[in-house]
């Protein structure tokens, strides 16, 4: 006899479609008239739109817009406008920082300076996204841990591009708007201090990326293993604890030992996420400024192992003299 399974078999439930509920005064009206699209029910909600933008929507829509074209026309004009060019090399295209020697002065615009306008277009974009994202769950009535949650995003985006350039006192060390170049800075950065690996802050954010992959994937697991019961109705299973309910909680006591409810799983999701860039950002902004080589540092205080001396000590070129020491 054949077992339901619901990986892939989701049911779409479909109805009329909902604008939710009124607003308030002082907000703007939601935009577009609300449909139903089967590929969508197929991801998610069936419902498309409405959508509320307001004014900061809209606001943060135009920076984001502003900085987005500005990084393309730079990466356009680096391939001397040639359409095919720019869709060839697109990925290793980039709107690099200012060099060294402007420290944290104004660049001219070929030369760091549209970088920066196109960051600080960039920055009032996020930023006026996060004030939308906070008014719209306070609007709701609802708790405000999505856009406090985004502030850790935030935090590790300013830290790469404005707090720690600003105490290495040259935005030069920022990081380059492009796909590959920005990997590639990553790597550099990496070898410039010793290894990244080394960094405990770095290691922790590690620690924080896997465990938000290794809850999700149980916390998903859980539920669509018991969604043939009414699992995925996860407020009514709180309010009235059913059989799908009890038996994801008896699953993870007879294999662990231990199990967690429907609220605490959440709340480990939400700090494992959360404490993933904000740590992360803790040990960006420590490189260089408090700790110029992580290998040396963990050799120094008994993380990892000195390299044995097997070959023989290298002299520095810059302290011959004649070509002899």
């Amino acid at each position: 006899m054949p077992q339901y399974q619901n990986l892939f078999t989701a049911v779409q439930v479909t109805g009329p479609t909902s604008d939710g509920i009124p607003l308030g005064r002082g907000n703007d009206p939601r935009v577009g008239k609300p449909f139903m699209l089967h590929l969508a029910g197929r991801l998610g909600n069936a419902q498309i739109g409405p959508i509320y933008l307001g004014s900061f929507g809209v606001a943060s829509l135009i920076f984001g817009a502003l900085a987005i074209n500005i990084m393309g026309m730079n990466m356009l004009a680096s391939v001397n406008f040639d359409p095919i060019q720019f869709i060839r090399q697109l990925f290793w295209l980039a709107l690099e920082p200012p060099a060294p020697q402007y420290g944290l002065h104004l660049p001219p615009l070929n030369q760091g300076g549209w970088w920066m306008i196109s960051g600080l277009f960039l920055t009032v974009s996020i930023l006026l996204w996060w004030v939308r994202t906070y008014r719209r769950a306070r609007q709701l009535g609802m708790g405000t841990h999505v856009p406090w949650a985004f502030v850790g995003a935030i935090w590790l985006y300013l830290v790469l591009g404005f707090f720690r350039p600003l105490l290495m006192g040259c935005w030069c060390e920022a990081v380059p708007f492009g796909i590959f170049p920005h990997l590639d800075w990553t790597a550099a950065f990496s070898l410039r201090y010793g290894n990244l690996f080394y960094n405990p802050f770095h290691a922790l954010s590690i620690v924080f990326l896997y465990g938000s992959v290794l809850l999700f994937a149980m916390h998903g697991a859980t539920i669509l293993a018991v969604s043939r019961y009414g699992g995925e109705r996860e407020i009514e299973q709180i309010v009235d604890r059913g059989t799908a309910s009890e038996r994801a909680a008896l699953f993870w006591r007879w294999t662990m030992g231990f199990n967690a409810t429907m609220e605490s799983i959440h709340r480990w999701a939400w700090w494992f996420a959360v404490l993933c860039p904000l740590v992360g950002g803790i040990g960006i902004l420590l490189t260089g400024t408090v700790v110029d080589n992580w290998y040396l540092w963990a050799v120094k205080h008994g993380v990892a192992p000195p390299y044995p001396n097997v070959f023989p000590a290298v002299v520095d070129p810059a302290t011959l003299i004649g070509g002899k020491p």
